[in-house]
This record gives structure tokens, sequence and C-alpha cells, in this order.
């Protein structure tokens, strides 16, 4: 029973991060492209793609880590292995974080991204929204969006199978700079503490 509520928990929590970021990041996107030309719009487009790809990499990567290498990296007092640590211990929130919230969202954006570049590229052709040059036009740009989308994802799922741990670790040395440098802690140590009092038992 426990263990559910703290699942139900973690999805409302996650629902509403989903929920702000998908606001930010739609604002953002809709100001960007706003008033830019159809190749600048067809550049943010596949930035976002890119963008979805390498936290989609992330995530698997996180799953697919093991925990004793950042142990022996910690050890030996390497900035950002204990981060790693709390990373492949997370895994499965931290991977739902990346594909899920990050991934999904990127997915969107750059289907309505598309659907702008489609409708600027066509105007500044002289087609309009009813003809068959606009549908072709919207279903070739579409389709390379989307096989790009899958193709870049299935690579990075690869990369994140064969080297999860040095991803991982660059990814604990960026968390390391968020709390040493920025003070953002993404990482609770109620965990670790936890244990500690375990251990002491």
């Amino acid at each position: 029973m426990k263990h559910f509520m703290k699942s139900i928990h973690w999805s409302i929590w996650i629902a509403v991060i989903t929920l702000v970021l998908a606001a930010i990041f739609s604002v953002i996107s809709t100001f960007i492209l706003s008033g830019v030309t159809w190749a600048i719009g067809m550049v943010i487009v596949f930035i976002i793609v890119i963008l979805g790809v390498f936290f989609d990499t992330i995530g698997v990567a996180a799953t697919a880590a093991d925990e004793k290498p950042f142990h022996a990296m910690a050890s030996e007092r390497l900035k950002g292995a204990r981060q790693a640590v709390q990373i492949t211990r997370n895994a499965d929130r931290f991977a739902n974080f990346c594909n899920d919230v990050i991934g999904d969202i990127s997915g969107i954006i750059s289907g309505t991204a598309s659907a702008y570049v489609v409708i600027q590229f066509a105007l500044q052709l002289g087609y309009h929204d009813a003809s068959v040059q606009y549908l072709v036009i919207s279903v070739l740009f579409t389709s390379v969006v989307a096989a790009l989308t899958v193709g870049g994802k299935a690579i990075g799922k690869t990369l994140a199978i064969h080297y999860s741990t040095p991803i991982i670790f660059q990814v604990g040395r960026l968390l390391y700079v968020l709390e040493v440098r920025l003070k953002i802690k993404v990482f609770s140590n109620n965990g670790k503490k936890k244990k500690d009092k375990l251990t002491r038992k």
C-alpha cells in the first residue's frame, strides 16, 4: 500500500511538472517561431527533435547503467560520481522524466512547429491550405520529422545501452555543477539517510 501511495504521489507530481513544462515550451516555441522564415523554423524543428532524442538517450542509459562503476569513481572522489549513483538508484523516475516528460513534450511541440513551418513554406510558394501541393508538402515534411525522430531515438538507444556508464557519468557531472555551483538539488538524501540508519542498526 505504501509503494502504491508513493506511486500515486509521483504520478501526480510528474503530471503537474509535465503540464507546466509543456505550457512553458509551447509559449517559448510559439514566440520564437512567430515572425521567422520557414527555413529558420525548419532549423528550430530539428533542434526540438534533437532535444527529444538527447533526453530519450539519457533516460535509456539510466535504466541500462550499473551502479558499481560509479561507487568506484566516488571512492576516487571524481566529481559527478555521487550524482551518477543517485541517477542509477532512481533510474525509473529519472527515465520517466527524460523519456516521457521531455521526450513526449518535444514530440508534441515538434509536430506543432512542423505545421507552422509547412504553412509558412506553402504561403511563400503561393499554395493555399486546401491545395494538393500543400498536402504534399505537409506529408513530406511531417514524414521527414517523424523519420528523424524515430531513427534518432533508435541510434540513441543503441548508444545508451553500449555506453551507459560514460553517458550517465557526464550527466552526473552536470548535476554536480547544478548542486555545487547553482545550489539546485535534483535528488534528496532521504534514501541515503535511511540506508545509513539501517546499517547502524
